[in-house]
């Protein structure tokens, strides 16, 4: 955070004033207004009132602005003032178990509190060499992700998935559950309907207790949607920076990139791979980017991507999976047979994993791997019966543990599961796995067609 000296010299010594000259679609040119990008800017209507803006470019002699609310009533001449140069907003301990719109303000109904400090939306993201590593694992309250794909302190990855697969679901669990000393939950293009559905249903109390929530819903434009996404990275920056463990929710990087989809196009960017500008591929990185270990504290990150008609290799998806840590893939066929958390253990990964968990639970993730896989790779033949026991001693074994297989990668949403009691559970099935193994090689298991589970 910057001290107040470096605050004081952002500040521009001098009004600053133009006015609007043309309306080109959402956006407007202001002529006689040099304000720096990404500055917010007030647009004064003839009514008396006023709408903001903020800088997205320039053209020519002219600075173009996006506003916040509609344009209705803007015509050309009025007035422009400069608000802030630089974008920030303010930020204290007592944001937990408030709600925020994209633009700052408390939707939930609550007296605004006293916050005594300022973060800027754009921070510079952490030096390479100045983050420590990755060496202790955080606990999600979530079976499948502590137990196959353990996620560190710091560390950020993505949450894949099409649309009604547990998204939210996924996230609430984590956000009551975790053992993180302080949640931040960024909700971006989210329908209005839902919102209030993920507070109390799958947030709940005790979530929201210990969490702060910032919401731009579908309706909003894409200024303030995008506004919400930075918003949320820099109050988990200040939580940081005080030492404490953050974890940050982000629903979803999609929405973001649309997001600045919308911008780019409307600032005049040509559209490349998928009707996208280039600006959405250069902003990605650096939001997420903003996460990770300090010497502070740490900023673990999850982020989830709406994947295009399921399509995981469509560009938002290539490129935010190349960016992250690592990728928890949910699967529309495990959804439709009610197994929750959807979590497609075999498609995805923690690149984190082996940095910090010891070496049996490390043997035992690889070992249940492998009989997952083993059993997918036979299901067909074992749906319709045609498979003969003994073909595969590792199919055998999936076969017998099928159901306590399954047990264990499903959990209730209300179910808390702390990480040693997940780490005990898989070095259980570790050793079922074993024994199962021994007693078929030893011949002591009957030969013939194996029973279906």
């Amino acid at each position: 955070m910057p001290n107040p000296e470096q605050q004081i010299d952002r500040i521009f010594p001098y009004a600053l004033r133009g006015h609007v000259s043309k309306i080109v679609g959402l956006t407007a040119a202001v002529s006689g207004f040099p304000a720096p990008l990404g500055a917010v800017c007030r647009i004064q209507r003839e009514s008396g009132d006023a709408v903001e803006a903020e800088v997205i470019g320039f053209q020519d002699d002219e600075t173009l602005v996006l506003p916040y609310g509609a344009l209705a009533g803007v015509r050309r001449g009025n007035r422009v003032t400069l608000e802030q140069s630089v974008p920030g907003v303010r930020v204290g301990e007592r944001l937990r178990g408030r709600v925020l719109d994209g633009r700052g303000r408390f939707i939930d109904g609550r007296p605004a509190p006293e916050l005594p400090h300022r973060a800027r939306l754009h921070a510079e993201t952490t030096s390479p060499l100045d983050r420590p590593q990755i060496d202790a694992p955080m606990g999600t309250g979530v079976r499948t992700i502590d137990s196959l794909l353990t996620c560190g302190v710091g560390q950020r990855l993505g949450i894949f998935s099409g649309s009604g697969v547990g998204k939210s679901t996924l996230l609430g669990m984590m956000a009551r559950s975790s053992t993180a000393d302080v949640n931040v939950v960024v909700l971006v293009g989210e329908r209005g309907r839902e919102v209030r559905e993920f507070l109390e249903r799958d947030l709940g109390p005790e979530g929201l207790a210990r969490s702060v929530v910032v919401v731009a819903t579908s309706n909003e434009p894409a200024l303030v949607r995008l506004r919400a996404a930075h918003m949320g990275t820099a109050i988990a920056e200040y939580f940081r920076d005080t030492g404490k463990d953050v974890l940050l929710m982000m629903d979803s990087v999609t929405r973001y990139a649309l997001a600045q989809r919308e911008i780019g196009l409307s600032a005049g960017e040509p559209p490349a791979t998928r009707g996208y500008p280039p600006s959405v591929f250069s902003l990605l990185p650096r939001l997420l980017e903003r996460s990770g270990r300090t010497d502070q504290g740490s900023i673990t990150g999850f982020y989830t991507v709406l994947v295009e008609a399921d399509d995981a290799n469509e560009p938002i998806s290539d490129s935010v999976r190349g960016i992250l840590d690592g990728h928890i893939m949910l699967s529309r066929e495990l959804a439709h047979r009610s197994h929750w958390p959807a979590i497609d253990v075999l498609a995805s990964v923690s690149r984190s994993m082996n940095d910090i968990v010891g070496a049996d639970h490390q043997e035992t993730a690889g070992e249940l791997k492998r009989v997952l896989a083993a059993y997918r790779q036979s299901e067909d033949l074992i749906s319709i019966g045609a498979y003969q026991s003994g073909s595969n001693p590792l199919v055998d074994v999936a076969i017998e543990l099928n159901d306590p297989i399954n047990a264990f990668l499903c959990q209730q949403a209300s179910e808390h599961v702390g990480f040693d009691e997940a780490a005990s559970g898989l070095l259980q099935l570790g050793r079922s796995i074993r024994d199962v193994a021994e007693k078929r090689a030893a011949g002591s298991v009957p030969t013939g067609a194996s029973p279906v589970s």
